[in-house]
Protein backbone atom coordinates (compact mmCIF):
# COMPACT_ATOMS: atom_id res chain seq x y z
CA UNK A 1 0.00 0.00 0.00
CA UNK A 2 1.41 3.40 -1.05
CA UNK A 3 2.02 5.97 1.70
CA UNK A 4 -0.37 8.91 1.93
CA UNK A 5 0.61 12.54 2.62
CA UNK A 6 -1.42 15.64 3.39
CA UNK A 7 -0.36 18.90 1.71
CA UNK A 8 -1.87 22.09 3.15
CA UNK A 9 -1.51 25.32 1.14
CA UNK A 10 -3.96 27.86 -0.25
CA UNK A 11 -1.95 28.24 -3.46
CA UNK A 12 -3.06 25.53 -5.92
CA UNK A 13 0.19 25.77 -7.90
CA UNK A 14 2.24 24.96 -4.77
CA UNK A 15 -0.04 22.03 -3.91
CA UNK A 16 0.22 20.67 -7.46
CA UNK A 17 4.03 21.02 -7.52
CA UNK A 18 4.44 19.21 -4.19
CA UNK A 19 1.86 16.53 -5.06
CA UNK A 20 3.52 15.83 -8.41
CA UNK A 21 6.95 15.55 -6.78
CA UNK A 22 5.63 13.15 -4.14
CA UNK A 23 3.74 11.02 -6.65
CA UNK A 24 7.03 10.47 -8.48
CA UNK A 25 8.26 9.08 -5.15
CA UNK A 26 5.26 6.69 -5.04
CA UNK A 27 3.49 8.79 -2.41
CA UNK A 28 -0.22 9.58 -2.80
CA UNK A 29 -1.42 13.03 -1.73
CA UNK A 30 -4.50 14.80 -0.41
CA UNK A 31 -4.61 18.60 -0.58
CA UNK A 32 -6.28 21.16 1.67
CA UNK A 33 -6.50 24.93 1.19
CA UNK A 34 -7.56 25.90 4.70
CA UNK A 35 -6.89 24.98 8.32
CA UNK A 36 -10.43 23.63 8.80
CA UNK A 37 -10.19 21.42 5.70
CA UNK A 38 -6.86 20.06 6.93
CA UNK A 39 -8.33 19.17 10.35
CA UNK A 40 -11.27 17.40 8.70
CA UNK A 41 -9.00 15.36 6.41
CA UNK A 42 -6.78 14.45 9.38
CA UNK A 43 -9.84 13.20 11.25
CA UNK A 44 -11.00 11.00 8.34
CA UNK A 45 -7.69 9.61 7.00
CA UNK A 46 -4.48 7.96 8.14
CA UNK A 47 -1.48 9.93 6.83
CA UNK A 48 2.22 9.10 6.92
CA UNK A 49 3.23 12.75 7.04
CA UNK A 50 1.92 16.29 6.61
CA UNK A 51 3.37 19.37 4.91
CA UNK A 52 1.74 22.75 5.63
CA UNK A 53 2.20 26.36 4.68
CA UNK A 54 2.47 28.78 7.59
CA UNK A 55 -0.10 31.23 6.21
CA UNK A 56 -3.63 29.94 5.69
CA UNK A 57 -6.89 31.83 5.06
CA UNK A 58 -8.49 30.79 8.36
CA UNK A 59 -5.41 30.43 10.56
CA UNK A 60 -1.80 29.36 10.25
CA UNK A 61 0.38 26.29 10.06
CA UNK A 62 1.53 26.69 13.65
CA UNK A 63 -2.04 26.02 14.78
CA UNK A 64 -2.02 22.84 12.71
CA UNK A 65 1.25 21.76 14.30
CA UNK A 66 -0.26 22.30 17.75
CA UNK A 67 -3.46 20.47 16.75
CA UNK A 68 -1.49 17.41 15.63
CA UNK A 69 0.69 17.41 18.75
CA UNK A 70 -2.40 17.48 20.99
CA UNK A 71 -4.35 14.83 19.07
CA UNK A 72 -4.15 11.06 18.70
CA UNK A 73 -2.05 11.78 15.60
CA UNK A 74 0.76 13.23 17.75
CA UNK A 75 3.23 10.79 16.18
CA UNK A 76 2.51 12.19 12.69
CA UNK A 77 5.58 13.97 11.26
CA UNK A 78 4.65 17.48 10.13
CA UNK A 79 6.87 19.95 8.28
CA UNK A 80 6.15 23.60 7.56
CA UNK A 81 6.67 25.75 4.46
CA UNK A 82 8.06 29.18 5.35
CA UNK A 83 8.72 32.38 3.45
CA UNK A 84 12.39 32.66 2.46
CA UNK A 85 14.45 33.99 5.35
CA UNK A 86 11.63 33.73 7.89
CA UNK A 87 13.68 31.78 10.41
CA UNK A 88 11.75 33.02 13.46
CA UNK A 89 8.58 31.24 12.34
CA UNK A 90 10.51 28.12 11.34
CA UNK A 91 12.17 27.88 14.76
CA UNK A 92 8.84 28.47 16.51
CA UNK A 93 7.33 25.61 14.49
CA UNK A 94 10.21 23.32 15.46
CA UNK A 95 9.75 24.19 19.13
CA UNK A 96 6.04 23.34 18.83
CA UNK A 97 6.84 19.88 17.45
CA UNK A 98 7.34 20.18 13.68
CA UNK A 99 10.11 17.85 12.55
CA UNK A 100 11.52 20.16 9.85
CA UNK A 101 10.81 23.08 7.50
CA UNK A 102 11.34 24.03 3.86
CA UNK A 103 11.54 27.59 2.51
CA UNK A 104 9.82 29.12 -0.52
CA UNK A 105 10.54 28.91 -3.36
CA UNK A 106 10.50 25.18 -2.66
CA UNK A 107 13.71 23.43 -3.68
CA UNK A 108 12.65 20.05 -5.07
CA UNK A 109 15.77 18.18 -3.94
CA UNK A 110 15.26 19.54 -0.43
CA UNK A 111 11.59 18.53 -0.60
CA UNK A 112 12.49 14.99 -1.64
CA UNK A 113 15.04 14.62 1.19
CA UNK A 114 12.54 15.97 3.70
CA UNK A 115 9.80 13.64 2.46
CA UNK A 116 12.02 10.56 2.58
CA UNK A 117 12.98 11.45 6.13
CA UNK A 118 9.35 11.91 7.13
CA UNK A 119 8.36 8.54 5.69
CA UNK A 120 10.91 6.85 7.94
CA UNK A 121 9.54 8.68 10.96
CA UNK A 122 6.66 6.41 11.84
CA UNK A 123 5.62 5.39 15.33
CA UNK A 124 6.44 1.70 14.95
CA UNK A 125 10.03 2.32 13.84
CA UNK A 126 10.71 4.74 16.66
CA UNK A 127 9.32 2.39 19.31
CA UNK A 128 11.49 -0.50 18.10
CA UNK A 129 14.61 1.66 17.98
CA UNK A 130 13.92 3.07 21.43
CA UNK A 131 13.73 -0.44 22.88
CA UNK A 132 17.00 -1.50 21.26
CA UNK A 133 18.78 1.65 22.48
CA UNK A 134 18.22 1.36 26.24
CA UNK A 135 21.84 0.42 26.99
CA UNK A 136 23.26 3.74 25.79
CA UNK A 137 22.20 5.71 28.87
CA UNK A 138 21.92 3.48 31.92
CA UNK A 139 20.22 4.30 35.19
CA UNK A 140 16.89 4.08 36.99
CA UNK A 141 17.06 7.51 38.68
CA UNK A 142 14.06 9.75 37.99
CA UNK A 143 16.17 12.31 36.16
CA UNK A 144 17.55 9.61 33.85
CA UNK A 145 14.09 8.27 33.07
CA UNK A 146 12.99 11.81 32.21
CA UNK A 147 16.11 12.24 30.06
CA UNK A 148 15.46 9.06 28.06
CA UNK A 149 11.86 10.14 27.49
CA UNK A 150 13.06 13.53 26.22
CA UNK A 151 15.58 11.90 23.88
CA UNK A 152 12.90 9.65 22.39
CA UNK A 153 10.67 12.67 21.73
CA UNK A 154 13.34 14.86 20.12
CA UNK A 155 14.50 11.90 17.99
CA UNK A 156 11.24 12.24 16.08
CA UNK A 157 12.18 15.77 15.06
CA UNK A 158 14.92 16.85 12.69
CA UNK A 159 15.48 20.10 14.58
CA UNK A 160 18.94 21.08 15.86
CA UNK A 161 19.41 19.97 19.47
CA UNK A 162 21.72 21.55 22.02
CA UNK A 163 22.94 19.18 24.75
CA UNK A 164 24.28 20.77 27.92
CA UNK A 165 26.08 19.04 30.74
CA UNK A 166 29.35 18.71 32.59
CA UNK A 167 32.38 17.01 31.07
CA UNK A 168 32.10 13.24 31.19
CA UNK A 169 28.35 13.21 31.90
CA UNK A 170 27.41 11.45 28.66
CA UNK A 171 26.60 14.18 26.13
CA UNK A 172 27.86 12.12 23.19
CA UNK A 173 25.86 9.10 24.38
CA UNK A 174 22.76 11.29 24.42
CA UNK A 175 23.53 12.46 20.88
CA UNK A 176 24.01 8.86 19.72
CA UNK A 177 20.70 7.93 21.34
CA UNK A 178 18.90 10.69 19.43
CA UNK A 179 20.53 9.54 16.19
CA UNK A 180 19.78 5.85 16.70
CA UNK A 181 16.15 6.47 17.60
CA UNK A 182 15.53 8.79 14.65
CA UNK A 183 14.91 8.46 10.95
CA UNK A 184 18.62 8.90 10.19
CA UNK A 185 19.70 5.83 12.18
CA UNK A 186 20.85 3.90 9.10
CA UNK A 187 23.10 6.77 8.01
CA UNK A 188 26.43 7.94 9.55
CA UNK A 189 26.81 9.42 13.02
CA UNK A 190 29.90 11.64 12.88
CA UNK A 191 31.16 13.08 16.20
CA UNK A 192 33.75 15.85 16.29
CA UNK A 193 35.40 17.55 19.27
CA UNK A 194 35.64 21.18 18.15
CA UNK A 195 38.11 21.99 20.93
CA UNK A 196 40.59 19.36 19.76
CA UNK A 197 41.11 20.82 16.26
CA UNK A 198 43.67 23.61 15.75
CA UNK A 199 41.91 26.82 14.66
CA UNK A 200 43.68 26.93 11.31
CA UNK A 201 42.33 23.47 10.38
CA UNK A 202 38.71 23.80 11.57
CA UNK A 203 37.30 25.09 8.27
CA UNK A 204 38.99 22.37 6.24
CA UNK A 205 37.87 19.65 8.68
CA UNK A 206 34.23 20.77 8.67
CA UNK A 207 33.73 21.94 5.10
CA UNK A 208 36.50 20.17 3.17
CA UNK A 209 38.81 21.69 0.56
CA UNK A 210 39.81 21.42 -3.08
CA UNK A 211 43.23 20.40 -4.31
CA UNK A 212 45.65 23.34 -4.43
CA UNK A 213 43.43 25.67 -2.39
CA UNK A 214 46.26 26.22 0.12
CA UNK A 215 49.77 24.98 0.84
CA UNK A 216 49.60 21.30 1.69
CA UNK A 217 46.26 20.70 -0.06
CA UNK A 218 47.60 17.99 -2.34
CA UNK A 219 44.19 16.47 -3.06
CA UNK A 220 40.50 17.10 -2.56
CA UNK A 221 39.26 16.47 0.95
CA UNK A 222 35.68 15.75 1.97
CA UNK A 223 34.68 17.65 5.09
CA UNK A 224 32.92 16.13 8.06
CA UNK A 225 29.62 17.78 7.12
CA UNK A 226 29.63 15.88 3.82
CA UNK A 227 30.87 12.71 5.54
CA UNK A 228 27.70 12.78 7.63
CA UNK A 229 25.45 13.07 4.55
CA UNK A 230 22.00 11.74 5.34
CA UNK A 231 22.95 11.24 8.97
CA UNK A 232 23.97 13.27 12.01
CA UNK A 233 26.94 15.50 12.79
CA UNK A 234 27.63 15.91 16.51
CA UNK A 235 29.60 19.05 17.36
CA UNK A 236 30.99 18.49 20.84
CA UNK A 237 32.45 21.54 22.61
CA UNK A 238 30.81 23.77 19.98
CA UNK A 239 31.65 26.83 22.11
CA UNK A 240 35.30 26.39 21.08
CA UNK A 241 34.60 27.12 17.40
CA UNK A 242 36.31 30.31 16.14
CA UNK A 243 33.93 33.20 15.38
CA UNK A 244 34.58 33.15 11.62
CA UNK A 245 33.69 29.45 11.49
CA UNK A 246 30.54 30.14 13.51
CA UNK A 247 29.38 32.44 10.67
CA UNK A 248 29.91 29.69 8.09
CA UNK A 249 28.19 27.09 10.26
CA UNK A 250 25.16 29.34 10.71
CA UNK A 251 24.82 29.70 6.95
CA UNK A 252 25.16 25.95 6.49
CA UNK A 253 22.37 25.26 8.98
CA UNK A 254 20.06 27.81 7.36
CA UNK A 255 20.79 27.12 3.69
CA UNK A 256 21.59 23.39 3.88
CA UNK A 257 24.66 24.00 1.73
CA UNK A 258 28.43 24.21 2.17
CA UNK A 259 31.29 25.61 0.13
CA UNK A 260 34.60 23.71 0.46
CA UNK A 261 37.74 25.84 0.62
CA UNK A 262 38.87 26.69 -2.91
CA UNK A 263 35.53 25.82 -4.52
CA UNK A 264 33.35 28.25 -6.47
CA UNK A 265 30.23 26.14 -6.07
CA UNK A 266 27.82 25.48 -3.24
CA UNK A 267 27.22 21.82 -2.34
CA UNK A 268 23.83 20.76 -0.99
CA UNK A 269 23.90 18.65 2.16
CA UNK A 270 21.29 16.76 4.15
CA UNK A 271 22.60 16.52 7.72
CA UNK A 272 21.10 16.89 11.17
CA UNK A 273 23.30 18.89 13.53
CA UNK A 274 23.47 18.17 17.26
CA UNK A 275 25.79 20.23 19.43
CA UNK A 276 27.04 20.21 22.99
CA UNK A 277 29.38 21.93 25.40
CA UNK A 278 30.18 21.85 29.11
CA UNK A 279 30.36 25.66 29.09
CA UNK A 280 27.52 28.08 29.84
CA UNK A 281 26.70 28.96 26.24
CA UNK A 282 24.46 31.90 27.19
CA UNK A 283 27.40 33.38 29.13
CA UNK A 284 29.68 32.81 26.13
CA UNK A 285 27.19 34.80 24.02
CA UNK A 286 26.98 37.60 26.59
CA UNK A 287 30.78 37.89 26.66
CA UNK A 288 31.09 37.97 22.86
CA UNK A 289 32.78 34.60 22.37
CA UNK A 290 29.80 32.93 20.71
CA UNK A 291 27.45 34.43 18.12
CA UNK A 292 23.93 35.06 19.38
CA UNK A 293 22.35 34.19 16.01
CA UNK A 294 24.09 30.80 15.94
CA UNK A 295 23.15 30.17 19.58
CA UNK A 296 19.52 30.92 18.70
CA UNK A 297 19.72 28.52 15.75
CA UNK A 298 21.37 25.52 17.40
CA UNK A 299 19.44 25.88 20.65
CA UNK A 300 15.99 25.18 19.20
CA UNK A 301 15.59 22.43 21.81
CA UNK A 302 17.88 22.02 24.82
CA UNK A 303 18.54 18.74 26.58
CA UNK A 304 20.33 18.81 29.94
CA UNK A 305 22.36 15.80 31.11
CA UNK A 306 22.36 15.33 34.91
CA UNK A 307 25.75 14.98 36.63
CA UNK A 308 26.58 11.64 38.23
CA UNK A 309 26.44 13.11 41.76
CA UNK A 310 22.72 13.81 41.17
CA UNK A 311 21.99 10.14 40.53
CA UNK A 312 24.21 8.27 42.97
CA UNK A 313 21.83 5.30 43.16
CA UNK A 314 22.77 4.54 39.56
CA UNK A 315 26.45 4.03 40.47
CA UNK A 316 26.13 0.27 41.23
CA UNK A 317 24.57 -0.57 37.85
CA UNK A 318 27.03 1.70 36.03
CA UNK A 319 29.95 0.11 37.87
CA UNK A 320 28.65 -3.38 37.04
CA UNK A 321 28.42 -2.64 33.31
CA UNK A 322 31.79 -0.82 33.23
CA UNK A 323 33.54 -3.70 35.01
CA UNK A 324 31.98 -6.17 32.59
CA UNK A 325 33.35 -4.19 29.66
CA UNK A 326 36.83 -3.85 31.20
CA UNK A 327 36.98 -7.56 32.04
CA UNK A 328 35.85 -8.50 28.54
CA UNK A 329 38.58 -6.34 26.97
CA UNK A 330 41.24 -7.93 29.18
CA UNK A 331 39.94 -11.47 28.66
CA UNK A 332 39.44 -12.11 32.36
CA UNK A 333 36.49 -12.54 34.72
CA UNK A 334 34.70 -9.53 36.20
CA UNK A 335 35.97 -8.66 39.71
CA UNK A 336 33.58 -7.93 42.56
CA UNK A 337 33.38 -4.54 44.27
CA UNK A 338 33.17 -4.95 48.05
CA UNK A 339 30.69 -3.07 50.25
CA UNK A 340 33.15 -0.47 51.57
CA UNK A 341 34.40 0.30 48.05
CA UNK A 342 30.87 0.74 46.71
CA UNK A 343 29.97 2.96 49.68
CA UNK A 344 33.00 5.14 48.98
CA UNK A 345 32.02 5.43 45.32
CA UNK A 346 28.51 6.53 46.27
CA UNK A 347 29.94 9.25 48.55
CA UNK A 348 32.36 10.56 45.94
CA UNK A 349 31.39 13.74 44.06
CA UNK A 350 32.75 12.68 40.64
CA UNK A 351 33.66 16.04 39.07
CA UNK A 352 34.53 14.04 35.95
CA UNK A 353 31.19 12.17 36.05
CA UNK A 354 30.80 8.77 34.34
CA UNK A 355 34.07 9.16 32.45
CA UNK A 356 35.91 9.57 35.75
CA UNK A 357 34.09 6.55 37.20
CA UNK A 358 35.37 4.51 34.26
CA UNK A 359 38.95 5.69 34.83
CA UNK A 360 38.78 4.94 38.56
CA UNK A 361 37.41 1.43 37.98
CA UNK A 362 39.95 0.67 35.26
CA UNK A 363 42.76 1.63 37.63
CA UNK A 364 41.19 -0.36 40.47
CA UNK A 365 40.85 -3.37 38.18
CA UNK A 366 44.61 -3.30 37.64
CA UNK A 367 45.41 -2.86 41.34
CA UNK A 368 42.98 -5.31 42.95
CA UNK A 369 43.88 -8.77 44.29
CA UNK A 370 41.93 -12.03 44.18
CA UNK A 371 39.18 -10.62 42.01
CA UNK A 372 37.87 -8.18 44.66
CA UNK A 373 38.08 -4.39 44.39
CA UNK A 374 38.55 -2.81 47.81
CA UNK A 375 38.27 0.81 48.82
CA UNK A 376 42.06 1.19 48.87
CA UNK A 377 42.17 0.10 45.20
CA UNK A 378 40.00 3.05 44.16
CA UNK A 379 42.56 5.72 45.12
CA UNK A 380 39.81 8.32 45.55
CA UNK A 381 40.91 11.90 45.91
CA UNK A 382 39.68 13.66 49.09
CA UNK A 383 40.22 17.13 47.61
CA UNK A 384 37.29 16.56 45.23
CA UNK A 385 34.90 15.58 48.03
CA UNK A 386 32.97 18.07 50.17
CA UNK A 387 33.97 18.47 53.83
CA UNK A 388 30.75 16.77 54.97
CA UNK A 389 31.38 13.79 52.69
CA UNK A 390 35.02 13.57 53.74
CA UNK A 391 33.93 13.14 57.37
CA UNK A 392 31.80 10.19 56.30
CA UNK A 393 34.62 8.38 54.52
CA UNK A 394 36.35 5.50 56.36
CA UNK A 395 39.84 6.34 57.60
CA UNK A 396 41.38 3.77 55.29
CA UNK A 397 40.47 5.78 52.20
CA UNK A 398 43.71 6.41 50.29
CA UNK A 399 44.48 9.94 49.08
CA UNK A 400 46.09 10.41 45.69
CA UNK A 401 48.64 12.97 46.89
CA UNK A 402 51.14 10.51 48.36
CA UNK A 403 54.47 12.13 49.33
CA UNK A 404 57.16 11.37 46.76
CA UNK A 405 59.38 9.62 49.32
CA UNK A 406 56.63 7.21 50.36
CA UNK A 407 55.73 6.58 46.75
CA UNK A 408 59.36 5.80 45.92
CA UNK A 409 59.74 3.47 48.90
CA UNK A 410 56.55 1.59 48.07
CA UNK A 411 57.67 1.25 44.47
CA UNK A 412 61.28 0.25 45.02
CA UNK A 413 60.90 -2.73 42.74
CA UNK A 414 59.92 -0.48 39.83
CA UNK A 415 62.23 1.20 37.33
CA UNK A 416 62.79 4.95 37.46
CA UNK A 417 60.61 5.27 34.33
CA UNK A 418 57.75 3.52 36.09
CA UNK A 419 58.20 5.79 39.09
CA UNK A 420 58.18 8.97 37.00
CA UNK A 421 55.21 7.77 34.98
CA UNK A 422 53.18 7.25 38.16
CA UNK A 423 53.99 10.78 39.31
CA UNK A 424 53.05 12.19 35.88
CA UNK A 425 49.77 10.30 35.96
CA UNK A 426 48.89 11.63 39.43
CA UNK A 427 49.75 15.22 38.49
CA UNK A 428 47.52 15.02 35.40
CA UNK A 429 44.67 13.39 37.31
CA UNK A 430 44.87 16.10 39.98
CA UNK A 431 44.74 18.82 37.33
CA UNK A 432 41.74 17.16 35.70
CA UNK A 433 39.95 16.89 39.03
CA UNK A 434 40.58 20.52 39.92
CA UNK A 435 39.21 21.67 36.55
CA UNK A 436 36.14 19.41 36.77
CA UNK A 437 37.59 17.14 34.09
CA UNK A 438 37.87 19.98 31.57
CA UNK A 439 40.89 18.94 29.53
CA UNK A 440 41.42 22.38 27.96
CA UNK A 441 41.54 24.03 31.39
CA UNK A 442 43.70 21.20 32.75
CA UNK A 443 46.24 21.72 29.96
CA UNK A 444 46.41 25.44 30.80
CA UNK A 445 46.87 24.61 34.51
CA UNK A 446 49.70 22.21 33.66
CA UNK A 447 51.34 24.72 31.31
CA UNK A 448 51.21 22.40 28.29
CA UNK A 449 49.27 22.45 25.01
CA UNK A 450 45.95 20.66 24.61
CA UNK A 451 47.56 18.40 21.99
CA UNK A 452 50.35 17.51 24.45
CA UNK A 453 47.82 16.67 27.15
CA UNK A 454 45.88 14.40 24.75
CA UNK A 455 49.14 12.60 23.88
CA UNK A 456 50.00 12.08 27.56
CA UNK A 457 46.48 10.86 28.40
CA UNK A 458 46.75 8.28 25.62
CA UNK A 459 50.28 7.25 26.64
CA UNK A 460 49.28 6.83 30.29
CA UNK A 461 46.10 4.92 29.49
CA UNK A 462 43.85 7.71 30.79
CA UNK A 463 42.17 8.53 27.44
CA UNK A 464 38.52 7.40 27.18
Amino acid sequence: MRPLALVVDDEPDICNLISLTLKRMNVDCHSAGTLSQAKELLHNNNYQFCLTDLRLPDGDGLQLVEHIQESVESHLPIAVITAHGNMDSAIKALKLGAFDFVSKPVDLERLRNLSQLALRLNHQQISELAQSDTELLLGDADNMQILRSQLTKVARSDAPIYISGESGSGKELAARSIHQQGARAEKPFVPINCGAIPNELVESELFGHRKGSFTGAYKDKTGLLQSAEGGTLFLDEVADLPLDIQVKLLRTIQEKTIRPIGSNQEVSIDVRILSATHKDLAKEVAEGRFRSDLYYRINVIEISIPPLRDRIDDIPILAHVIMQRIARKSGSSRPKIDFQAMSALKKFRFPGNVRQLENILERAFTLCDKGVIKESDLKLEPNTISAKETRNLPQSSSPINIPARELFESSAHETIDDFLQEIEKEVIQNALSKTRWNRTAAAERLGISFRSLRYRLKKLGLET
